[in-house]
């Protein structure tokens, strides 16, 4: 059987990990010189307090290679082959990491994907991955699978501030500027695993209605292949979350959107407040 490994960028908690049986790892969030694995050593609620009371910006750091050794040993034991969906690249040192914890096991057959995304389509893979693993599909067809869910995935994306891109090197200096001088509010996406605008909205309301139309024109209503999930920071307002709740139960008849974690080590480089939407095209 192949053991499917992700990590905490996906949105997924430990718990919920474990409950579907992914071999899970945490990102690392340094804070003040102080270093906490994620949604192990601190939660996204203590973060967004820390965060509040500092006026140090926060550091990620890819997870050691050694995190990964006892579930590459574990593969040694029981003879399983592993895949290992990890955040993108050009993000995150996550896929350097496990490249580097995998080549000291090169006895075991183990693919290191690197999805070019981040968020709850990373849930959604892992998900997907593990169903296709319980179904006795072979490595080959699942990281197949897993590719061809890259291909079709949208991304879209809404924060409060750009300040946390900007310092955190996501943005240019310029579309920070910008963005506070005119108060505008950019939606996000990610492209060949890079944050970049997808276009320019004067509000945040209009720029969550405009998410919604993207949405509602792009995501398939129904199909096996088309499915929706919904990422955000718990802090988010009754208001908006009331918002999506019935747009998207109205426009494309989804009643129960599935809602993932907004870790720290996501909140370190987006804000506080950030909604994020993420879904599959046919």
């Amino acid at each position: 059987m192949t053991q499917i490994i992700g990590d905490t960028t996906s949105g997924l908690t430990l718990d919920q990990a474990t409950e579907l049986g992914i071999g899970f790892i945490p990102q690392i969030v340094v804070f003040e010189e102080k270093s906490y694995r994620d949604d192990t050593e601190i939660d996204s609620d203590t973060f967004v307090k820390m965060l509040e009371a500092s006026a140090v910006l926060p550091k990620t750091a890819a997870p050691p290679p050694a995190l990964y050794s006892p579930l590459f040993e574990e593969l040694q034991r029981t003879g399983d082959n592993a895949i290992i969906i990890c955040p993108s690249s050009k993000l995150s040192g996550t896929v350097r990491s496990a490249m580097t914890a995998k080549n000291d096991f090169p006895d075991l057959d183990i693919r290191v994907i690197d999805t070019e995304s981040v968020g709850s389509g990373l849930a959604m893979e892992l998900i997907q991955a593990v169903k296709w693993a319980k179904e006795g599909k072979s490595i080959d067809e699942i990281e197949a699978g897993i590719r061809d869910m890259m291909s079709r995935e949208r991304i879209f994306a809404v924060v409060d501030t750009l300040e946390y891109l900007y310092k955190g090197g996501r943005i240019g200096g310029a579309s920070k500027l910008v963005g506070d001088i005119l108060q505008i509010k950019p939606i996000l996406t990610l492209r060949n695993g890079i944050v970049e605008t997808y276009e320019k909205q004067r509000t945040k309301k209009k720029a969550l209605a405009r998410i919604v139309e993207l949405v509602e024109k792009e995501c398939p209503k129904t199909g096996d292949k088309g499915f929706l999930s919904l990422s955000l920071q718990k802090n988010i307002s009754a208001d908006e979350l009331e918002f999506f709740q019935d747009e998207f139960k109205s426009r494309i008849g989804v009643d129960n959107v599935p809602f993932y974690n907004m870790p720290p080590c996501f909140m370190v480089h987006a804000g506080p407040s950030v909604i994020f939407v993420s879904f599959f095209v046919d």
